[in-house]
């Protein structure tokens, strides 16, 4: 049987709705209003998805109590072959992005990346196997609905993905607070791959040797490092400033 995911929020099961996951059914806070709650209601009438008008002392009984007012059921979320990930990027971009997360634990923080990459038009998110944070009802929620519009492909190993980008001649990219080379003197090219390592222990070494450059973000000596989602963000902003 497949493993089923519960969603939180007006925001994540509107976008999983526009995604067309398969959504089992949705509760609804009982007497809630607005107009994001109703286009929730629309939305889910015309799909013709199961859907209950609940208490909230019903919703409260699901293992986020963060609900918004709203929780729906899912199955789990489906990963893309990588290979394909890459050939259907290119199809829509010449200058396609990746991200890859090396040892991302908290799934707060995945979800914050995918929330990120899906307000640049990331067109894909690497992640192993093991040793990362599961994309589950938390990061989901994180995301704002950004784990349903973003492509994500889960790999054995990162080296592996990152020999197979290499060979499509997309540029990787290290962000590391060890490397010299600034973030804002650094030309970034058109097809990249960033790879992104925790903030405990950063990108594992036999990873940073693959990579094409590494650069860092310049900051005040008084902060050592900042939020791995806030720093991956700067830098794909950074591209798209590039690129305009």
């Amino acid at each position: 049987m497949d493993k089923k995911i519960e969603i939180y929020g007006l925001h994540s099961i509107l976008e999983a709705i526009i995604s067309k996951k398969n959504i089992e059914k949705v509760w609804l806070l009982k007497g809630s209003k607005g107009s994001l709650f109703q286009r929730l209601e629309q939305s889910i009438r015309e799909k013709n998805i199961s859907h209950s008008y609940v208490p909230k002392e019903r919703l409260d009984r699901f293992r986020n109590k963060n609900h918004q007012g709203a929780v729906a059921i899912i199955s789990q979320i489906e990963f893309i072959e990588i290979e394909k990930m890459i050939e259907d990027s290119y199809k829509k971009s010449k200058n396609p992005t990746f991200i890859l997360l090396d040892g991302i634990t908290d799934p707060r923080n995945v979800g914050a990346i995918l929330r990120s990459c899906a307000a640049t038009g990331v067109n894909g998110v690497i992640i192993p196997q093991t040793g990362s944070a599961p994309i589950n009802d938390t990061s989901i929620k994180t995301s704002s609905g950004g784990a349903f519009s973003v492509p994500i492909s889960r790999v054995n190993h990162l080296k592996d993905a990152l020999f197979l980008l290499k060979s499509y001649d997309i540029q990787v990219i290290a962000l590391s607070e060890k490397a010299t080379q600034n973030l804002f003197d650094t030309k970034i090219k058109n097809a990249t791959a960033l790879i992104i390592g925790s903030e405990e222990k950063g990108i594992q070494k036999s990873l940073f040797k693959l990579c094409d450059i590494a650069i860092k973000i310049p900051m005040e000596e008084k902060i050592d490092s900042l939020n791995v989602s806030v720093a991956c963000g700067i830098v794909l902003y950074e591209k798209i400033r590039q690129h305009q």
